[in-house]
């Protein structure tokens, strides 16, 4: 059977819909499992014209409502009401905010519930968030509360990069600090918190069928603090975290300088990259992946990713978005539920 996968429109403002659509007409996708769309039908409708797709949007009630196993239509769960379909395209809206936050929180307790079996999310604006007084930093924070876990971490995931020598290979990054200001990272970081997110990593890398995996831990100051002359943090609280990862059996290797260690992951010589803030990992990655990396949650007890780009308002609804991230987190889903041992094993 077919794993059912659901597709959160997101922020409806931005390019979700349109994206959801355009994945749908990928030829795979039916082929890896049967996708349930989380938003408002008549959204839906509008993006599928939008992209001139020709295929009947059908409104379901319930989760076991027989149109889930119908390849020939798009099945669409609302259980957000009726205010998103209001809602104008490219710009933050309250109403927008309340239905993205109201469509995860769905699909969440459905997939716990073993109704879905994973959560692809179209992207979420914060801003929209807060405007509707709902004060997360977005999808990864929301995700952790509604499953009750506290060690978790936004990873970035890239199949088949070209590593010059060392062949096609995947890297995943997470990130030791997330949404939040340069300014806090180094009061946040700390070596419990750096440990924790490296055997996150190492334990998502087993799963997908890394053996081995092969960690790099990055600095956090340039030169990864040329012993202690541009910060201390790499001797206090990286390096023995890195020790500790070490004498628990996980290969990981630093603190190393960001730069080099992306460097020399890119060509293959590490599985996984641990960053200590969010754009030292998503510049490094988005740069090579473009449109590919696809955003993981780790540490879920369900399965649940996205692609690795915002709203983009500023071509919303215009009929130009490009769906292939949305289609890679999609089949990456669907592996990773094919790799699940049981319901309740984290990712």
């Amino acid at each position: 059977m077919l794993p059912r996968i659901a597709l959160t429109l997101g922020d409806v403002a931005g390019i979700g819909p349109e994206v959801v659509v355009r994945a749908w007409r990928d030829p795979a996708l039916l082929s890896r499992c049967r996708p349930v769309c989380i938003g408002h039908p008549a959204v839906v409708r509008r993006a599928a014209e939008l992209v001139g797709f020709d295929i009947p949007v059908r409104p379901i009630g319930n989760l076991d409502d027989a149109a889930l196993d119908d390849p020939g239509m798009i099945p669409c769960w609302n259980p957000a009401g009726e205010d998103a379909a209001l809602v104008p395209g490219g710009s933050n809206d309250r109403r927008a905010g309340q239905a993205a936050y109201d469509y995860l929180i769905a699909a969440t307790q459905a997939t716990l519930a073993g109704q879905l079996d994973a959560i692809v999310t179209a992207p979420i604006s914060k801003a929209a968030l807060h405007l509707a007084g709902l004060n997360y930093p977005g999808h990864t924070e929301i995700l952790a509360e509604a499953c009750g876990v506290s060690d978790f971490a936004m990873m970035l995931y890239l199949a088949g990069i070209s590593g010059g020598e060392a062949g096609l290979h995947n890297l995943g990054v997470v990130h030791a600090t997330l949404h939040t200001s340069i300014r806090s990272v180094p009061g946040l970081l700390n070596s419990d918190l750096v440990f924790t997110k490296t055997r996150l990593i190492d334990r998502f890398l087993k799963r997908v069928g890394c053996r081995a995996p092969r960690i790099a831990v990055c600095a956090l100051n340039p030169h990864a603090g040329e012993e202690g002359l541009f910060g201390t943090e790499e001797i206090t609280t990286i390096g023995p975290a890195v020790a500790r990862a070490r004498r628990e059996g996980i290969a990981a290797t630093g603190p190393l300088p960001a730069d080099t260690a992306f460097k020399r992951a890119i060509a293959g010589e590490f599985d996984g990259v641990v960053a200590m803030y969010h754009d030292q990992g998503h510049i490094a990655i988005k740069l090579v992946g473009q449109n590919r990396a696809v955003n993981v949650t780790v540490g879920l007890p369900i399965v649940r990713t996205s692609p690795s780009h915002g709203t983009a308002f500023d071509i919303a609804w215009q009929g130009v978005a490009c769906a292939d991230g949305m289609i890679e987190a999609i089949h990456l889903a669907a592996l990773l539920v094919s790799h699940k041992a049981t319901k309740q094993e984290a990712v």
